[in-house]
């Protein structure tokens, strides 16, 4: 079957993706009863105002409380208060939330409940440096992590062993209360207590681990970071600490999820779907190569899938940053991808962030088809240039090829999308 227009039917499919992981879907079935005493919301997350707006829409009971997300992403509550603050370097309004939000956790009695909206970007939102760090500190070493190329497992390592509250440490705050975190998973294997950090989960890392990923990716930190990384106090709460007696941990939507309603949607046009993983990392432009290989392989022997079809997959891939260009991990993946498909007729692709914000940049990412490089050359883009300068944005801005959906809301990891058509 033909496919009249391809990233059209692309960007159908992240549409889809986005809406699995929408809060007001997934967040009311896995609210919990309300307590004998007070019900507080806490929460992070780029997708966090949303989730409170459907805890409030579906609550049964008194509520008040506090959740701090990103700039661009809050969304109007009645009982509920919303922060917005900066991500995905912290800022002071991200620690002032953050302050508050501890208040409330360490003023609960065991009758209350403390109800925990976790998602993707809460790590840089619910920012509170541990005693002797300072605000500073912490973005220095947070924008060091972010353009080393550190996975987003290794960055919350060291994120929350400099943490005040992430790291389990909220939840050790408002002990002995009951404690039901939400949380909507942005990071690959969807382990709790990396999402955002884990503030309400304990942690499995150590001190040593923090200081193991600082030497391996060479972050230069402050004095002080090094010195409070080699103490006692930096230690987080670990599994049996009878903070976590009176937890309960539920994810309520992840990317799995996402990938297979995006690939129920593909079936429903007549596509065969294959899901590459939920979980894929590893430097942008590698999985690029690692795919165009695949897709490439596809069109010449119809195998893992004979077009039409289509190859799905989700994780969180990285950019070590070398050059001064803009982008994300999003656009520089579909930029190293089209120069290793170099024009090959039938292959379309889409990789956006279901956040909807690529790394800092204002679009969720971009796509590409076979005329991609001959449109650029006629422009005189030289792509070869802009991936060695890490100037993705640049080059698909240009070409206006990129895909901008606007804050989502949501928040379950990177999208990729690669259409095999006959």
């Amino acid at each position: 079957m033909s496919v009249d227009n391809p990233q059209a039917a692309l960007r159908g499919l992240f549409d889809a993706a986005v809406a699995a992981a929408d809060p007001a879907l997934t967040v009311p079935p896995h609210l919990p009863a309300p307590p004998a005493g007070r019900a507080v919301v806490v929460g992070a997350g780029k997708a966090s105002a949303a989730m409170a707006r459907a805890v409030e829409d579906n609550w049964d009971g008194d509520l008040a409380g506090l959740v701090v997300t990103s700039y661009g992403c809050a969304v109007p509550c009645d009982r509920i208060e919303i922060v917005e603050a900066a991500h995905p370097v912290p800022d002071a309004a991200g620690l002032e939330a953050a302050e508050r939000i501890l208040g409330l956790a360490k003023d609960l009695s065991a009758d209350d409940l403390l109800l925990a909206l976790i998602s993707g970007g809460g790590s840089a939102l619910l920012t509170l440096p541990a005693a002797g760090l300072s605000l500073e500190d912490k973005q220095t070493v947070n924008s060091a992590l972010l353009r080393s190329g550190a996975t987003i497992g290794d960055m919350n390592c060291v994120r929350k062993h400099l943490s005040a509250i992430k790291g389990g440490r909220l939840a050790a705050a408002a002990s002995p209360a009951g404690i039901v975190s939400l949380l909507i998973s942005d990071v690959p294997g969807d382990d709790p207590a990396v999402i955002a950090s884990g503030p309400t989960v304990a942690d499995h890392t150590t001190t040593e681990d923090a200081l193991g990923v600082i030497e391996k990716f060479a972050i230069d930190v402050p004095p002080a970071v090094a010195d409070y990384l080699r103490s006692d106090a930096a230690e987080t709460p670990k599994p049996g600490d009878p903070a976590f007696e009176a937890t309960d941990t539920r994810i309520v939507a992840r990317p799995q999820d996402s990938l297979d309603a995006a690939a129920s949607k593909a079936e429903e046009m007549g596509w065969t779907a294959v899901i590459l993983g939920d979980a894929i990392e590893g430097e942008a432009r590698d999985v690029a190569r690692e795919h165009a290989t695949l897709a490439l392989g596809a069109m010449e022997t119809g195998k893992p899938a004979k077009p039409p079809a289509v190859l799905l997959s989700g994780g969180e891939v990285t950019v070590t940053l070398k050059g001064k260009g803009r982008g994300g991990p999003n656009t520089e993946y579909l930029l190293a991808l089209a120069e290793a498909l170099d024009g090959a007729a039938g292959i379309h692709a889409l990789a956006c962030d279901t956040d909807g914000i690529d790394g800092s940049e204002d679009n969720a990412g971009a796509v590409i088809g076979p005329e991609t490089l001959a449109r650029a050359r006629g422009q005189g883009l030289d792509a070869a240039k802009y991936l060695a300068d890490n100037d993705a944005y640049g080059f698909f801005e240009a070409l206006g090829d990129l895909v901008v959906s606007g804050p989502t809301l949501t928040n379950v990891n990177d999208f990729r999308a690669i259409l095999l058509t006959p």
